[in-house]
């Protein structure tokens, strides 16, 4: 039976390649520890989530990013300065062992620095966290630990959840960057407007 757990048993579960529930700054979240594969393999599972689909990427610094071997160009690098932390989930090319781990077809991942400081610090302690909505796939994300546990029942792959009250805030906007172009993919919470215009923005 998935239990209600604190941080600190949380980062313990992640780290031994569990699946845990988190409050995120936008909604509730799964994750697993990407440097874990196998763990990995059981978020698509609990999810079940298509592994043509990749799962985003939480990190606590650009440098947790560059560390696994990413390039982190310019583009991003102006969108991290404005937005970051907060609600807006970068894709950018990476090395094709980063992409087989996420999942999906292309040779991309995209990856974000949530606005919330007790999951930052999971992050700097266990690393980069594969992590996706708490829902099963094309249902509406968890708001509260409740809604998690009444979700997941029964389901042996959730290890814990942490319960971090209600979390109601807009998903994050997704955009794809490439070396000569950029495209949004989903909006939420940062708008179009606002992207376009630190992008077009001249910083010479």
């Amino acid at each position: 039976m998935t239990a209600v757990v604190d941080l600190e048993r949380a980062v313990s579960l992640l780290a031994g390649g569990e699946v845990v529930a988190l409050p995120t700054d936008t909604v509730y979240g799964v994750g697993a520890v990407l440097a874990i594969p196998s763990a990995v393999a059981t978020l698509f599972r609990l999810k079940r989530r298509p592994g043509s689909l990749a799962l985003p990427v939480l990190v606590d610094s650009i440098e947790q990013i560059e560390s696994l071997g990413v390039a982190w160009p310019e583009k991003a690098r102006r969108l991290a300065r404005a937005f970051w932390p907060g609600a807006l989930t970068i894709v950018v090319p990476v090395p094709r062992a980063i992409a087989t781990l996420v999942g999906g077809a292309s040779s991309s991942a995209g990856f974000r620095i949530p606005n919330d400081a007790e999951l930052r610090t999971v992050l700097s302690r266990v690393g980069a966290v594969a992590l996706t909505s708490a829902n099963e796939h094309g249902d509406s994300p968890c708001q509260s630990a409740a809604q998690v546990l009444s979700t997941f029942a029964g389901r042996g792959e959730l290890a814990g959840v942490v319960d971090g009250g209600e979390r109601v805030e807009k998903v994050s906007t997704v955009i794809e960057l490439t070396e000569s172009s950029w495209r949004i993919i989903r909006e939420g919470a940062i708008s179009v407007t606002d992207i376009t215009a630190v992008l077009d923005h001249d910083w010479d």
